[in-house]
């Protein structure tokens, strides 16, 4: 009988020790779902700005054509 004891306690552990991991990685991958999302926003913003500079650089075919005369 003190073989089945021991076998729970030491599942009983195990199945602690894993809980607390569980935890661990979900404050981790939250984080890192965190982080994404703002170098997504960053990239958009940067994205933007980008297109918004390149419109007005001289020798840009968009930036030089002449609008069409109605």
């Amino acid at each position: 009988m003190q073989t089945s004891e021991k076998r729970l306690d030491e599942l009983e552990i195990k199945v602690s020790y894993q809980e607390d991991l569980m935890q661990e990685l979900n404050a981790i991958i939250s984080n890192q779902q965190k982080t994404i999302d703002r170098l997504e926003n960053t990239l958009k913003l940067i994205t933007e700005r980008i297109n918004e500079l390149s419109v007005s650089l001289p020798g840009n075919p968009i930036a030089e054509e002449k609008p069409p005369h109605y």
